[in-house]
């Protein structure tokens, strides 16, 4: 909490002292890179009027022979009349700038009388309910499970985890309520912190320290179903190509998750239905649509615009006319402020027929346009928001500094990657940081499609005096194997294959992402590429510290690591990574069941691990007394759990993972319309006391519940299926009001096999003996169900239940 108060109080600082500030009411248009740079003077004037001029799709009507001005427009409302709430259509029709402030659409309806604007609105309202299509079916894969209806049955929890660790909120406002993880803060930010305002401004950090602005939601509950939002989370660019909102790569329940979070004060609806479907209202609306040019800026089924204004170059002085500043009627009215009208005048008379952006400036340009600078940073612009930082954080919050949980620079870029990687980068298939939470999202082909070259073109150029020591030899590699040992392999993986402990990228492909001049230079100096990163130089003042090898020649050197790299698998992996894999510490189950203490993070700090030579293992939660994972195959490597301090959590090392119901596995309740209880550990009413181990080698785990004695067991059966006999002891009678529970089976949603069988939506089936399955009820609570257990009241029972999946 006290990181997120350091950062917030700066925030209000600069907030108060230098940016602008307005009322609900006529809000002007909100326009990332404006806002964040042309506002403050860190962009050209002109550049921000660039910039106004396409993100408010002023060419949409007014057309210009620019590529670069062309115009974001508005959202494909082909399918509006099934995904958007129809009340919230008329509102926003009625007055975009009210219904949602800082909305880049223009109130084209601004001159009315009441009694017109009321018909045209339900004109409008009728046509575009008429706009409908069918969602896409998503199909399920093995790492993206599709539940039925999984739109409704997100978690909001779950959602406002995702929401700020993936990197929503570089864009979107973070909740005051979330907490983020404990993340370290970098020691320049701790001197930031300590600085007054008038220290930073003198040292030039005004803009690395200014709060950035989100991007307004709007009230997304008055627009938007469950559904709706949940299909445009998984894919936005559908109903929005211009890109500016990107595809996050969420997987459906991950989306449902999101929506049911930014939805969580919604009150149920029912599903959208067309309001009126008078023929003659429709066909009006449809007129209006063309007439308004509302089809210049939005995509509808089998409309063109039939009109334009005057091309942009013609405007000039006579902007100030127009729509610019006065509101008149039959002219669409945009509540620009005095700055933004200045901007875009002052860029309307610079722009001659003849104006062309080079490539850096058009690269630039495209860059403020995705709003890139909202995590990156490039030329000292941009980058994550000092009081968006604390919400960006490395899976299991592993410290690698800043460069490991924040967005890499942009600058550079292009000399670094391979034209290549970089597409592929964009595209959302080049992930090589799995520490890191924050996701590179995807933006639609069309709209990328032309910066890997820009980067290339522009990075590339800079560099002039590339040396040119690379080529392939077997000799080299063989040397490069060993230089590699020299502190690469202590940091890196390579080809999946590392030492114990190590977190950072994979080296094994990297001569198919980086430029190989690049490469040496950055092992050279690392630290002149990539200011405040971790990587020490191995070459002190260009010299070699390993004399030895290659006759200490740094070029060669250099050149070996890169054939090595570039041999892959022909070469083979450093002496180093081989003795520490022969150094094996994995435990192989092969006569009798092996049990490990450990730390897992399904099973938390009081995991008790149990494998079986018939291939098929679990984890038991000591601490809340219930299995907690499950899996097939390979079972644990002890190295981390003996060896290694502070090691990361057990992962399981065979396949088919499955999650087994969290929670307590008992309750005592009054009545199902009782919460499922959660258990704390300050006041849990478990008290475990061991377990003891057969003949076979098979534990038993002893705990007490209440007055409750269980003696619970595990074993394998045929087709790896794990049984489970649960002995309950009644120590005390409860009162004739309350009746213990098990519960057998959770999940989103339930299917019922037979009346002794159920399987949950990750693929869990759950078999329950006898006659006691058949007693169970199934309870749903907040989108998530389950099947509950009633247990006799007699003094010894035993429950037998089998896990399959």
């Amino acid at each position: 909490m006290r990181r997120l108060l350091i950062f917030s109080l700066l925030g209000h600082i600069f907030l108060f002292n230098g940016s602008v500030a307005h009322s609900d009411i006529g809000s002007p248009p909100f326009v990332s890179g404006f806002d964040r740079f042309a506002r403050h003077g860190e962009i050209k004037s002109q550049t921000g009027g660039w910039l106004l001029l396409s993100e408010l799709s002023c060419t949409a009507c007014h057309q210009t022979p620019h590529s670069d001005l062309q115009p974001k427009r508005g959202p494909r409302l082909t399918s509006i009349g099934n995904r958007r709430l129809q009340t919230w259509i008329r509102d926003y029709l009625r007055s975009p700038h009210l219904v949602k402030p800082g909305t880049t659409m223009p109130d084209v309806l601004h001159g009315f009388s009441e009694n017109k604007k009321r018909q045209t609105i339900n004109a409008l309202a009728a046509f575009l309910a008429t706009q409908r299509t069918a969602y896409p079916t998503i199909k399920a894969t093995g790492s993206n499970p599709v539940p039925y209806e999984f739109w409704k049955k997100g978690n909001v929890k779950q959602g406002q985890n995702l929401y700020h660790k993936i990197g929503c909120v570089a864009c979107h406002e973070p909740d005051e309520t979330y907490e983020p993880g404990e993340t370290k803060i970098s020691p320049t930010d701790k001197m930031l912190a300590q600085l007054d305002p008038e220290d930073i401004k003198e040292l030039g950090l005004s803009g690395a320290m200014r709060p950035v602005k989100s991007v307004p939601h709007g009230n997304l509950s008055a627009k938007y179903t469950r559904k709706a939002l949940t299909f445009f989370l998984l894919d936005p660019a559908q109903s929005r190509p211009s890109g500016r909102m990107p595809n996050l790569k969420l997987k459906a329940v991950e989306a449902a998750d999101i929506a049911a979070y930014l939805l969580r004060d919604q009150r149920p609806q029912d599903e959208i239905k067309i309001t009126n479907s008078d023929s003659t209202l429709i066909a009006e609306g449809k007129k209006y649509f063309v007439e308004l040019r509302c089809v210049n800026c939005h995509t509808v089924q089998n409309l063109q615009p039939k009109e334009y204004a005057k091309p942009v170059i013609k405007l000039g002085k006579q902007a100030s006319t127009g729509c610019l500043t006065n509101h008149q009627k039959g002219l669409p009215y945009y509540p620009l402020d005095d700055q933004q009208q200045t901007a875009i005048q002052e860029t309307l008379e610079k722009l001659p027929d003849d104006n062309k952006l080079d490539t850096e400036q058009r690269l630039s340009f495209q860059i403020l346009q995705l709003n890139c600078f909202a995590c990156h940073e490039r030329e000292k612009q941009g980058g994550v928001g000092f009081n968006r930082k604390p919400y960006f954080e490395t899976a299991g919050h592993i410290d690698l500094g800043d460069e490991g949980r924040i967005p890499p620079t942009l600058v550079g870029i292009g000399y670094k990657l391979q034209k290549k990687w970089l597409t592929k980068v964009l595209n959302g298939k080049g992930d090589i940081r799995p520490h890191m939470l924050a996701r590179m999202p995807v933006f639609p082909a069309k709209v990328i499609s032309t910066l890997p070259a820009m980067f290339e073109t522009v990075d590339r150029t800079q560099r002039q005096t590339e040396k040119q020591i690379f080529h392939n030899s077997t000799k080299l590699a063989v040397a490069g194997r060993t230089m590699l040992e020299t502190g690469c392999i202590q940091c890196h993986p390579i080809r999946g294959e590392n030492m114990p402990g190590v977190v950072g990228t994979d080296l094994g492909d990297v001569t198919n992402r980086v430029h190989a001049n690049w490469f040496r230079e950055f092992l050279l100096n690392p630290g002149a590429l990539k200011p405040r990163t971790r990587m020490p130089t191995f070459f002190p003042d260009g010299k070699s510290q390993n004399k030895s090898l290659l006759d200490g020649n740094v070029d060669r050197q250099i050149a070996s690591a890169w054939a090595y790299l570039k041999a892959s698998k022909k070469q083979p992996l450093p002496e180093k990574i081989i003795e520490a894999k022969s150094k094996n510490y994995e435990l192989v189950p092969k006569k009798r069941p092996i049990i490990l203490r450990t730390f897992m993070k399904a099973a938390g700090t009081h995991a008790i691990a149990v494998g079986f030579p018939e291939k098929v293992h679990f984890a038991f939660d000591a601490e809340h007394m219930r299995p907690a994972i499950a899996w097939k195959g390979r079972f644990l490597d002890a190295q981390g759990t003996w060896f290694i301090r502070f090691a990361p959590p057990a992962i399981p090392l065979g396949e088919s993972p499955v999650l087994m119901p969290a929670g307590s596995p008992f309750a005592v309740l009054n009545s199902l319309n009782q919460r499922w209880p959660a258990i704390s550990s300050a006041d849990s009413p478990y008290q475990f006391r061991g377990f003891k181990i057969d003949a076979e080698g098979i534990p038993t785990f002893l705990y007490y519940f209440q007055q409750f004695e269980i003696e619970d067991r595990f074993e394998p059966v045929e087709k790896q299926t794990l049984k489970r006999r649960l002995k309950i002891k009644r120590n005390q009678p409860l009162s004739k009001q309350e009746n213990l529970w098990f519960r057998g089976l959770t999940g989103k949603y339930l299917k019922q096999i037979n009346s002794t069988t159920m399987k949950n939506d990750a693929g869990l089936t759950v078999s329950i003996s006898g006659t006691l399955a058949k007693t169970g009820k199934l309870h749903t609570i907040e989108n998530e169900t389950d099947w509950l257990i009633p247990i006799p009241a007699t003094d010894n029972i035993v429950i037998e239940v089998n896990y399959q999946w």
